[in-house]
């Protein structure tokens, strides 16, 4: 390959040591709740789920300023991938943060309970 050059080991203890840190943690997994988050919205319907445990689409919507189809939109992506989960009262749906990385992750950038 032209203008590549790779240069030879020169320390394979430290390149053994770096590539364990791969096998160590679930990078898909991350590389996915990063992606998850990233979208602002979703992020602030984790942060309203996180404040507000058991809020139903209508209430999450007005507090969001959003229409109730783009919220449950949001919902069902996060239901599909196990961050919420949803209860059903007779009409009525609430939602609720489940998952706890998720949840670890919502305190680490500043959410606190209300």
């Amino acid at each position: 390959m032209a203008g590549y050059y790779i240069c030879p080991v020169e320390d394979q203890q430290l390149v053994d040591r770096a590539s364990s840190a791969l096998a160590e943690v679930d990078t898909p997994g991350w590389a996915q709740r990063f992606d998850l988050v990233s979208d602002p919205h979703r992020l602030e319907i984790l942060l309203c789920l996180h404040r507000a445990p058991g809020i139903c689409v209508s209430d999450l919507a007005a507090a969001l300023g959003r229409s109730e189809n783009t919220v449950s939109q949001a919902l069902r992506v996060l239901r599909q991938q196990g961050w919420v989960t949803s209860t059903r009262a007779g009409r009525s749906v609430t939602y609720r943060l489940e998952d706890e990385v998720v949840h670890d992750l919502l305190h680490w950038i500043g959410a606190r309970h209300g």
